[in-house]
């Protein structure tokens, strides 16, 4: 399949914070930025995701598992977005998580939303930022020392405010280097 052919696939689990609208326009942001045709496909129900009765979140890595495995072939990377809170084990909560340079990866609104409106230009930003940041991840790239560059990681919202949505030229330049490597791999290999 040619870079034509795949697509990034931006997957709902469960009513979110934002509305349908504002899913496709992220789908228009996240093309211009990597390239790939966008579709919103639900792959994922909320009720299917694994709540730590304990921590009364969800484990995110199990859902990045999920998702790589129930992807259509034609999706080169698929963003989850949910509103449910996040976790890995050796954090308090995650905005979001990569399989680093895999398939799949999730973000979450739960934080970014906490005391904003729904239509809040804000809680926009700190989306697009997420999904930029978390398909970087999918694409190889690390994080960032760079505090203005998208893929620089943010312990709080308010650094998430301060950050670009934009990636560094350092970054910029793996960005397009990983791309232009998946775009000569062979079908059979790409995961």
């Amino acid at each position: 399949m040619s870079s034509e052919e795949h697509i990034l696939v931006i997957s709902p689990i469960g009513r979110l914070d934002v509305d349908r609208g504002f899913v496709e326009h992220l789908g228009k942001e996240i093309r211009a930025v990597f390239g790939y045709q966008t579709d919103i496909r639900p792959l994922l129900d909320e009720k299917d995701l694994w709540a730590d009765p304990v921590r009364k979140q969800y484990h995110s890595t199990p859902i990045l598992d999920t998702l790589a495995m129930i992807s259509p072939p034609e999706a080169i990377k698929v963003l989850a977005i949910t509103k449910v809170d996040l976790f890995i084990p050796i954090l308090t909560h995650v905005y979001g998580e990569a399989q680093l340079g895999g398939k799949a990866c999730i973000l979450s609104t739960y934080r970014f939303s906490e005391g904003l409106a729904p239509a809040a230009e804000i809680l926009r930003d700190r989306i697009f930022k997420e999904a930029i940041h978390e398909l970087g991840h999918t694409f190889n790239l690390r994080h960032c020392r760079d505090a203005s560059c998208v893929m620089h990681y943010c312990r709080g919202v308010r650094e998430v405010d301060r950050k670009s949505n934009q990636f560094c030229r350092y970054c910029a330049v793996l960005l397009q280097d990983e791309m232009k490597r998946l775009a000569k791999e062979p079908v059979s290999s790409k995961q």
